[in-house]
């Protein structure tokens, strides 16, 4: 019988640089592909139906993000990063053109479900953040999924800004203009892909398996199951923070901003405001989030998700109060939203990660992407709704009566266990 031993970072280091590396580059793309499609989702939904829908845009991304997450993590466990990822970011290509063949048709259920699909791309992007931990110690584990994250940030940023040219270029071979960001997004997922296929090796969760081995191989793999993450999430009250964290950052974060570029647009605001204000938005997210790392090694998990938590709430406070002419208080609004959204995502998957034992992670990675993905396509769904019925202030007020329970529970005095694995 095998028996387990710690990861020495040194024996790892060059190794763990390289993951890092590349899983960077292919965020670089992967967040060129999801962000343009980010900027015009919404509208395009309007477009093929109606306002109502709007918010279905995003809920079918997120729905997808959600749902492609079950058969990647169970593909990662099984066999590795690699084929995981090549398997979500795949499943993304074929949604992107698929939401330009039914924007073309002017069939709004096909490109609903290429929207599902697309998910695939952000399936890939946030499992990306968990494989670069996988070679990482404890001390260095925020730091490690936060350069991921950051990574993210050049190609978030520039694909909102790419979408009006986009949808000029596109036009010109008949596509409709709010299609053209998915041709974009349909080509840098195939430079994600190749990036991933070609660099990725060795295989980091593979290399981490074995290492805990002293003969050397990974042991006898048995079946995963979301209740069994579950299971083991509710035994560590620090899991179930985590978890909660990231679940509630990312709905309140998701709600919000898909409802932006319709509350922009009914203020007259053109595409390019419109993508100047997403691309804010993404900046926020993302490139902040080596610090937020740091912060997370060096202050510790729980701080930073409180940190993140009234940041939300400010943020919900300034965008809130703006109407769509004021696109600077909204830009303003919307960066607050996504530093916010930084803090809670990765404080909350490091400490997620920590309270896991090493074996289950890919499993509990899997299902707490599952649950996130759910909870902002629920969000995101409503948020539709609430602004149809309502306005996109009292959204807002919903999206902050969410996040206060959290800020509440991570400032209440008590004692967090955390899992550790012989790994670590």
């Amino acid at each position: 019988m095998s028996t387990s031993q710690p990861i020495e970072i040194d024996e790892f280091a060059d190794t763990q640089r390289r993951v890092v590396r590349v899983l960077g580059a292919a965020q670089v793309f992967g967040g060129v592909g999801v962000a343009s499609g980010a900027a015009v989702g919404a509208l395009l939904a309007a477009e093929l139906s109606s306002d109502s829908y709007s918010g279905m845009a995003s809920a079918a991304s997120v729905v997808g993000a959600a749902l492609i997450a079950i058969p990647v993590s169970r593909v990662m466990d099984r066999r590795g990063r690699r084929p995981g990822l090549l398997l979500a970011y795949t499943i993304g290509i074929a949604g992107a053109l698929t939401i330009v063949l039914g924007a073309t048709l002017g069939w709004f259920p096909l490109a609903l479900l290429g929207l599902v699909a697309t998910g695939g791309g952000t399936t890939a992007t946030l499992q990306s953040r968990y494989a670069a931990t996988d070679l990482a110690t404890a001390a260095r584990r925020g730091r490690a999924l936060s350069t991921v994250v950051w990574a993210t940030t050049i190609g978030s940023v520039l694909g909102p800004n790419l979408a009006s040219p986009m949808g000029r270029a596109a036009g010109r071979f008949g596509v409709p203009s709010l299609a053209g960001p998915y041709l974009l997004t349909a080509c840098v997922f195939v430079a994600a892909w190749l990036t991933v296929a070609l660099l990725l090796n060795p295989d980091p969760l593979v290399v981490a398996r074995a290492a805990r081995h002293s003969d050397g191989k990974p042991p006898a793999q048995v079946r995963r199951s979301i209740r069994e993450a579950l299971t083991i999430i509710a035994r560590s009250p620090s899991a179930q923070l985590g978890l909660a964290a990231v679940v509630l950052g990312h709905a309140v974060m998701v709600a919000v901003m898909s409802m932006t570029p319709v509350h922009l647009r009914h203020g007259d605001a053109g595409l390019r405001i419109i993508g100047l204000v997403i691309s804010l938005h993404i900046a926020g997210m993302y490139a902040a989030s080596p610090l937020v790392g740091m912060a997370v090694d060096r202050v510790g998990r729980r701080p930073v998700i409180a940190t993140g938590s009234a940041i939300l709430l400010l943020s919900f406070v300034i965008a809130g109060t703006a109407s769509g002419h004021e696109a600077p208080q909204l830009s303003v609004g919307l960066a607050l939203l996504g530093l916010g959204w930084s803090c809670t995502m990765i404080s909350g998957s490091t400490l997620l990660t920590d309270s896991i034992p090493a074996e289950q992670r890919p499993n509990v990675q899997g299902t707490a992407d599952v649950l996130m993905g759910f909870g902002g396509a629920s969000a995101g769904l409503l948020s539709g709704v609430i602004v149809a019925v309502g306005s996109y202030a009292i959204l807002s007020l919903v999206a902050a009566t969410m996040i206060l329970p959290l800020l509440f529970v991570t400032l209440a005095p008590a004692r967090l266990e955390t899992v550790r694995s012989p790994a670590d």
